[in-house]
């Protein structure tokens, strides 16, 4: 039975936040991927569109999200479904860190406004 600990959890940080890694092929996941994303108060990521689903769940805090061309604010307990394809930009327009639970399928890719390709080492 895998059981990943946290202490075995993998950081990553890009653009400012940070993404803890749960499940990945690495720790014994077949099909999908799960990680803990930290975004600090200020944090403005830059758009990107997704090639696979995900599920952002919001733990701790408020963001404001944009999925392709409309912002909602989203608070603790709110949860955001990005379908493949989506462009995504995310903001933590408060003075605390925002605390996510995302979830999607092993493959995940974005791609930057700038047409650079970011395959993330926490969702492969």
């Amino acid at each position: 039975m895998p059981v990943v600990r946290s202490s075995e959890a993998v950081t990553h940080e890009i653009h400012g936040a940070r993404f803890v890694s749960y499940a990945t092929p690495r720790t014994g996941s077949k099909e999908l991927c799960a990680w803990r994303g930290e975004i600090p108060a200020g944090t403005k990521a830059p758009a990107h569109t997704v090639n696979r689903e995900e599920i952002f769940h919001l733990l701790e805090g408020e963001l404001l999200i944009t999925l392709d061309g409309r912002t909602e604010r989203v608070t603790a307990g709110d949860t955001v479904i990005i379908n493949p394809g989506a462009t995504l930009r995310v903001e933590n327009p408060t003075d605390r860190t925002a605390i996510s639970w995302v979830t999607t399928s092993i493959g995940l890719e974005a791609v930057l406004a700038d047409g650079s390709q970011i395959t993330p080492p926490w969702a492969n």
